[in-house]
């Protein structure tokens, strides 16, 4: 009997190191760039839904098509919703977390300007390796990653220098909050990636979505009962790619990655969304460019390459935790 429970505890924490948090692969780098570039157009959906529907309509809208999306992928899956007694206060937790750093994100951004707001908020992969290097076993911060992280975040600033610098208001209470909306965020990466180690994805993805609901239908029946709400096809695109493309299969698709691979490497090519973003203003709304882009993309790129260097103390680290806990 004493042998029995000492087996199974060990090879559980076996299966969570080696299947979880490792340095990214080829092909998980690819896949978390495509989501880098999905998430880039958000704002430009967003932007084009905000002419037919109020921001905080257009918010609660956009996470019932993500739960939707969620609650189909759980069905076919066929996951439990049964939520367990101790999964109740880190659900909780996390979509308090969710809710407050929207509400900062939301309120931030009518505070300042929209080139304040993409370097501000653009940070958030800097505080997710912040917040890894202490609460995520292997992923700590080297020189060399905290360097490439820097220089990727000077593409970001590269791009949107001459907005920041134009700017002649005084907006430090929207760049505060924005800021701290970023630091909640990078937080946030970080306990998905803890929390998906002993939580199912759907149950996570759900408590983002009911907090953010909720929150978002109070807000709008408070402050938006004047405004206008006309569906057009307009608005009808932007949900569904903001709704079911972003709140709900790139939420999938995102959890999924903090759950098997380390935050701080998988955030760090969000800083590539910036760059991607101005392009699909470009493309889509006839937006103009300058020679500024190519600056900031090609420092995006370099840094991300530099954070995503495996060291040799990186790839050792996970076989003597594994050893250790047989």
């Amino acid at each position: 009997m004493k042998t029995s429970p000492s087996e199974h505890a060990p090879k559980a924490s076996v299966s969570i190191e080696k299947i979880e948090r490792q340095p990214l692969s080829m092909k998980a780098g690819a896949f978390a760039l495509l989501l880098a570039i999905l998430w880039a157009g958000n704002p430009v959906a967003n932007k084009a839904g905000l002419d037919d529907a109020g921001p905080l309509r257009l918010g609660y809208l956009r996470f019932i098509l993500g739960a939707i999306v969620v609650l189909i992928y759980a069905i076919a899956t066929k996951q439990s919703f049964r939520i367990k007694r101790r999964e109740w206060v880190p659900l909780g937790l996390l979509g308090l977390l969710f809710t407050v750093q929207l509400a900062f994100m939301n309120v931030g951004q009518d505070y300042t300007s929209a080139g304040h707001a993409v370097v501000v908020t653009t940070t958030f992969p800097l505080w997710t390796g912040v917040f890894a290097h202490f609460f995520v076993p292997g992923d700590r911060m080297s020189r060399s990653r905290t360097f490439g992280t820097l220089v990727a975040y000077l593409g970001v600033v590269a791009v949107f220098y001459k907005g920041f610098a134009d700017s002649s208001s005084d907006f430090l209470i929207g760049d505060l909050l924005l800021l701290g909306s970023a630091v909640l965020l990078g937080g946030r990466q970080v306990l998905l990636s803890q929390l998906g180690q002993g939580i199912d994805q759907h149950k996570l993805l759900m408590a983002q979505s009911v907090f953010g609901i909720v929150t978002f239908v109070i807000a709008s029946l408070m402050f938006e009962g004047d405004e206008a709400f006309t569906v057009t096809t307009r608005l009808v695109v932007a949900l569904l790619y903001t709704g079911v493309l972003i709140a709900g299969l790139g939420f999938i698709g995102q959890t999924w990655l903090l759950k098997r691979y380390l935050p701080s490497r998988v955030t760090v090519l969000s800083l590539s969304q910036p760059i991607f973003g101005v392009l699909f203003s470009w493309w889509i709304l006839g937006e103009s460019i300058g020679g500024e882009l190519y600056i900031g993309a090609v420092l995006v790129v370099i840094g991300s390459a530099l954070a995503q260097r495996r060291g040799k103390s990186k790839t050792k680290l996970p076989k003597p935790a594994g050893d250790a806990s047989r």
